[in-house]
């Protein structure tokens, strides 16, 4: 059995902290004894740097969550989120004891991991390890880009911290190290981290399979880094205090903690990891920490009284900063319009008027129209910000005339995000979740597979981060089957809350960009290496139908001859002019064809089922679906009675135009097929 010195209890700290500090553990172990379901080793480890956090160095009001100019604290170590939840009731957010009785249970406000949008307080939805500090890199990287742009001397309205508390097996994620390298290359020096090492995962020691030095890695990063007990709270308060005073670096402090501390059998053990302590064993916890005998949920009255201060001093704060901002409005009307336009991503009056105009004499790529509409609005749309993962040139994001966002310029638009496309995911969520930014990020789409953990958490959270995605098919050609992409459509579609468009033309591209832009939703935009005929809008319902994610663009236009019947002929992307072509060669032989563009499936399933039955004719079961992608998901659309042109294998290397022929995306293969339905 561990007894737990008083000395060490109670190193440099206050009884009264140390009590809070207690409770905050207790608070969790009675969390997950209730749910007998849950992680109490890390809150018990890290609650004595998280109380400091919390009460003595943060700024934020629990009775504003969503004030603009607080302190952001990220709980990279999700599954810690009894931690979070005991520090949000304790400190005044709206979770009640309740709400803490409650955890993990279906419909509460407490759920196994910290949830966005779900629970009071938190500021980013935390689990998938590594994720959550990625995500703070974003925010620190919006915060520095907002007060770039609006600050004046004297009148800092945008001007906080963001803080992470990660684990050993955040560190173990790669993100982590393409985040971490990307913000000490910025210099993001108001982005601080505090890290519970406690040297135990799921299997046991960290030495089975963690060993470097992250001090050295860190430092390597252009880090700031420091090293101390983490259950010394006087300690704690030094080093985040001297990490705010670190000019252009970034910090980490690598607190020394106890998993379960407190825990006279399970402290220091992976037995405390994952899994509750057992009623016994919380029992000797609780002696050991003085509370009363049979206690559960217990909360001090010293401690809540105590705490209540939390709430008074963020009240203070707000307040000190509304009326700094009330006379920055008076000073300064036009660049507090422009913090209003960001706020609220606000679109102005007649904005579809910036956009630019495409001809239908023009052939342009999908990727090239998606760069035009880019160079219209950014810097125009003050909130619209982003780049690429090192292929700018190629995916049409590198706005010419705006600079790039860097450490001696951080009013920049253009982000260079290196070849770090599941970081580039991951951090514009969290520049996203300033809610004064719509931020987008772009890649080859056979590369969305690096990004899927961020796409994912994009779109559970729901903000309005926008994936840009080109080269989107075999039709890349000479690059071969490593880089053409066949089954990422498929993994997009399949993400519940993300819209995916793959648009036809340059028309169709500038009018699912005006969506994006309006709906302000997690979207992946896929756009086309290889040029494209361009729509004539005059002739194509381009404009109308885009916005309803399928849509006849092509009515039938003969009658059926020689007993044949009607076909429809559904497409999307590139596929959209091949069926157009299909479309003209079986009517001159007498077969009745409609052309229906399916930029969005997701758009599409949320019109009505009369127009979607319009479109559609569930009489009219002869469809030929072509998409050079897998196949899979289409048969709802082809019926049983229809064909799926698609691609079920991977590509080849050989020019574009060759590669599609030899995988069937041809004239004469629609015609045929579609003969083979009579």
């Amino acid at each position: 059995m561990t007894t737990i010195p008083l000395k060490e209890q109670f190193m440099h700290t206050d009884p009264i902290d140390q009590l809070a500090i207690n409770t905050i553990r207790l608070l969790a172990v009675d969390m997950v004894e209730k749910a007998q379901s849950g992680h109490p080793g890390m809150p018990m480890g890290a609650a004595p740097m998280a109380y400091v956090l919390w009460t003595k160095i943060m700024k934020h009001n629990p009775e504003d969550p969503e004030w603009i100019n607080r302190d952001r604290f990220v709980l990279s170590a999700g599954h810690g989120s009894a931690l979070l939840y005991s520090l949000l009731h304790l400190t005044g957010y709206d979770l009640s004891m309740d709400d803490l009785k409650q955890f993990r249970q279906w419909g509460s406000k407490t759920p196994g991991h910290p949830e966005y949008g779900h629970t009071p307080g938190v500021e980013t939805t935390t689990g998938p390890l590594g994720q959550g500090l990625s995500n703070a890199v974003g925010m620190a990287i919006a915060e520095r880009y907002c007060a770039e742009r609006l600050n004046k001397p004297g009148m800092e309205l945008i001007d906080y911290n963001t803080y992470v508390v990660c684990g050993d097996g955040d560190l173990m994620e790669g993100v982590t190290s393409e985040a971490a390298s990307i913000a000490g290359h910025l210099k993001l020096g108001k982005l601080i981290c505090l890290y519970d090492h406690n040297r135990i995962s799921i299997e046991g020691s960290t030495d089975l399979a963690f060993t470097e030095s992250v001090y050295q890695r860190f430092e390597a990063y252009e880090w700031h880094v420091e090293n101390i007990d983490g259950n010394d709270t006087e300690a704690v308060e030094n080093a985040i205090k001297k990490a705010q005073n670190v000019p252009g670096k970034p910090s980490m402090i690598i607190a020394r903690t106890n998993i379960g501390f407190g825990s006279p059998n399970k402290q220091d053990s992976a037995a405390s990891h994952g899994a509750p302590l057992g009623a016994e064993e919380a029992a000797m916890v609780r002696k050991n920490f003085g509370f009363p005998e049979g206690s559960t949920f217990h909360v001090p009255e010293s401690v809540t009284a105590h705490l209540s201060n939390v709430r008074e001093k963020g009240n203070a704060a707000e307040k000190a900063w509304d009326e700094l901002y009330a006379a920055y409005c008076e000073k300064y009307p036009d660049l507090a319009s422009e913090m209003d336009t960001m706020l609220k991503n606000k679109l102005p009056e007649g904005w579809e008027k910036l956009l630019p105009e495409f001809s239908p004499e023009e052939k342009l790529a999908t990727r090239k129209a998606s760069s035009k509409v880019l160079h219209a609005v950014v810097g125009k749309l003050p909130f619209l910000v982003g780049g690429s993962a090192d292929l700018a040139p190629s995916t049409g994001t590198e706005v010419k005339h705006v600079t790039d966002f860097a450490s001696g310029n951080y009013g920049g638009a253009n982000f260079r995000f290196g070849v770090r496309e599941h970081a580039m995911g991951a951090i514009i969520n969290g520049m996203a979740l300033s809610k004064m930014l719509i931020p987008y990020g772009a890649t080859f789409l056979v590369f969305a597979d690096y990004m899927k953990p961020a796409l994912r958490l994009a779109a559970l959270m729901q903000v309005p981060s926008l994936f840009i995605f080109t080269h989107d098919s075999i039709a890349v050609g000479e690059d071969g089957p490593t880089h053409q992409p066949i089954e990422q459509l498929v993994m997009l579609r399949s993400i519940p809350g993300l819209t995916v468009y793959r648009p036809a033309d340059a028309q169709e591209t500038k009018a699912v960009w005006q969506i994006a832009l309006t709906h302000k939703k997690p979207t992946a935009l896929v756009f086309s290496r290889q040029t494209l005929p361009v729509l004539d809008p005059e002739t194509y319902p381009v404009v109308e139908g885009t916005p309803k994610g399928g849509y006849v663009l092509s009515e039938w236009s003969t009658p059926s001859t020689g007993g044949n019947r009607p076909v429809i002929l559904i497409a999307t992307g590139s596929e959209v002019h091949l069926a157009l072509e299909a479309q003209r060669a079986l009517q001159q032989e007498g077969v009745p064809t409609r052309v229906v563009s399916m930029p969005s499936r997701e758009l599409f399933e949320q019109q009505p089922e009369a127009y979607r039955n319009d479109t559609l004719p569930p009489s009219i079961r002869r469809r030929i679906v072509i998409e050079a992608a897998s196949s899979f998901g289409w048969d709802k659309y082809a019926t049983d009675e229809g064909i799926i042109l698609g691609i079920d294998r991977f590509g080849s290397s050989a020019p574009g135009g060759i590669v599609m022929k030899e995988y069937g995306f041809s004239t004469a293969n629609v015609v045929e097929a579609a003969k083979n339905l009579q």
